[in-house]
């Protein structure tokens, strides 16, 4: 089925939803019911409130309707006719809807059964068409979005031409479900939030600090081996700066309130590009300084409501791996393929294989000269041929300031999360009068490139507990090796096998609880470390340990320099 066909069938099923919802409960008012990306939903007003136990009534009424055969039938009316109608059902959140449409257009009504809705379609012929559908859940949605208007209550559903296949999606849901970032985070004790802290701000706990750690020193030597250069800016910054760089203007709904200090407001901030330029700025630059590879593991802090926080994903408090290209427009091309060929190792080194890149172009009102634009989308366009990624196109979607490339990657289960941005900016180096002096003495503008790569750890953890389902490859581990001791009288040598790995900067804990060792097996397991070394009298007299690892099984006896022979040669090809 294309996609076009399952997008109509969805709407349709969300109609079919609706006229469930209101064969059980006739007193319903109705807002909307689109299809989405991934189903539908509708939402409802009404004094019933939806349980759980409701979701399998209201689908089984609407397997009742799709054996109907029902017609969905386009009426339309004018617009004094579609509002009578309206207002005899008592339906105001469809009237305010009505009042949306400008006049002049077509006001349209599909019929299904005794079901009608203002709507422009299109739909399916007939509700047989469409094909195996599952009411999901319940959710909260005000009118609008707006929090000043009534709370409706939301039904999501989804639909797909088989069973077969929607059977499939509903095992990716449970799937899914187990390998949920904020569950795994507990269950392995990554990460917290706290409400005496404040919602949407990421407490890192010893083990997700130092999977965090191991993250970042990655980031570290591979960006000093690729040319750049590490910087460290402060946290909060004068309201000038914010006011030259343009923030002030367009994006003060996401900062957080200004604090004073001798007199002067000062903004937390929300980005760190306005204090790189300052750098940049602090002294003359000539043309043979470029071009700059500046990055910095910044700690920004962006206003988001709570209704949008979702664990690690979704946050008001993030590092941003945040990296800036100030170069001449005769180096632009050279270090857009660099960026490019860099973000994609770095992914591929985290064991993420296919990637996307989505390039937004010129849109109609831009700063800076075509010509540059031009020279910015070729740039770009080029990169991506170079290393030969699918690419989509979205012509004038890009900033008002530069043109972009946004790296999509995908997971275990199929899904794809959007990453890796590279950003042209003709905006900032003009607000702060940015200059180099060329080979001609003259004074020019450089270019100014914004790259993040994993776009936030705090984001780029979440995606990475779910893909690897908490069980992350041996490099990553915040526990690589657990020491069982099979008796409590093996427990010294348990720790001279712990004390040497651990020499051997391999990250290493013993077992010292006083219990079997099935237990302390099936704990170890349930942490998902990778390694486990079982030791008893026979190892201890052989001086060698019986090694299980978690993705192989038992691997047997081994001398101890073997095994950490093993385990580093690992460690080093980033095995996934």
């Amino acid at each position: 089925m294309s996609a076009i066909a399952l997008d109509t069938m969805r709407h349709s099923a969300a109609h079919l939803m609706a006229a469930a919802v209101q064969e059980l409960w006739p007193d319903v008012k109705f807002d909307i019911g689109p299809s989405t990306a991934e189903g539908f939903y509708y939402d409802f007003d009404l004094e019933h409130r939806f349980t759980p136990e409701d979701l399998p009534v209201i689908e089984a009424k609407i397997v009742e309707l799709v054996a109907k055969n029902l017609p969905f039938v386009r009426k339309d009316r004018s617009r004094a006719e579609a509002e009578a109608c309206l207002r005899e059902k008592a339906q105001t959140y469809k009237l305010e809807r009505l009042a949306d449409i400008p006049a002049g257009e077509n006001i349209s009504f599909y019929e299904c059964g005794a079901f009608a809705d203002l709507c422009r379609g299109p739909h399916v012929e007939h509700s047989g068409q469409v094909g195996a559908v599952k009411v999901l859940s319940i959710a909260g949605s005000y009118f609008r979005g707006k929090e000043t208007n009534p709370m409706l209550q939301r039904l999501y559903g989804t639909a797909y031409a088989s069973q077969k296949e929607l059977d499939a999606y509903l095992a990716a849901i449970e799937e899914a479900k187990k390998r949920d970032h904020r569950k795994l985070g507990k269950e392995l004790d990554l990460f917290s939030t706290s409400e005496a802290v404040g919602p949407g701000l990421i407490l890192w706990h010893p083990k997700g600090g130092r999977i965090r750690n191991t993250i970042e020193t990655f980031w570290r030597a591979e960006h000093y081996k690729n040319g750049y250069e590490l910087l460290y800016t402060p946290h909060i910054g004068r309201a000038n700066l914010w006011q030259t760089s343009g923030h002030l203007e367009v994006y003060k709904d996401a900062m957080y309130a200004p604090m004073e200090i001798e007199g002067s407001p000062y903004y937390v901030k929300p980005m760190n590009c306005p204090f790189h330029i300052q750098i940049y700025q602090n002294t003359n630059r000539s043309y043979r300084d470029l071009p700059l590879r500046w990055a910095e593991l910044g700690t920004v802090y962006r206003f988001e409501k709570g209704g949008v926080l979702h664990g690690l994903l979704r946050v008001r408090g993030f590092t941003q791996d945040d990296a800036h290209i100030i170069c001449t427009p005769e180096q632009i091309e050279d270090e857009i393929c660099e960026v490019l060929r860099f973000s994609l190792y770095i992914w591929k080194s985290f064991g993420f294989k296919e990637i996307k890149a989505y390039l937004a172009t010129r849109p109609e009102k831009a700063v800076g000269e075509p010509a540059r634009w031009e020279q910015a989308q070729k740039s770009l366009l080029k990169a991506i041929e170079r290393e030969g990624l699918a690419v989509e196109v979205d012509e004038g979607g890009g900033a008002f300031y530069g043109p972009k490339i946004d790296l999509k990657i995908k997971d275990a289960l199929g899904r794809e999360w959007q990453t890796s941005t590279i950003q042209f900016d003709f905006n900032l180096p003009d607000r702060f009068d940015m200059t180099y002096v060329g080979a001609d003495g003259q004074k020019h503008r450089p270019y100014m490139v914004h790259r993040a790569l994993m776009g936030s750890l705090e984001r780029f953890f979440g995606i990475l507990i779910e893909h690897y389902a908490g069980a992350f490859p041996l490099w990553l581990a915040p526990e690589q090796v657990r020491v069982l001791p099979v008796k409590d009288e093996f427990l010294p040598y348990a720790e001279e096998i712990g004390k040497a790995l651990r020499e051997a900067e391999i990250r290493v804990e013993v077992d010292r609880a006083s219990e079997t060792i099935g237990g302390k097996i099936r704990r170890a397991r349930n942490d998902r470390v990778p390694y486990m070394l079982v030791v008893g009298g026979r190892e201890k007299e052989a001086s060698t340990v019986a090694v299980r690892s978690r993705s192989e099984g038992e691997l047997g006896a081994m001398p101890l320099a073997a095994l950490q022979a093993r385990l580093l040669e690992e460690i080093k090809v980033k095995k996934s």
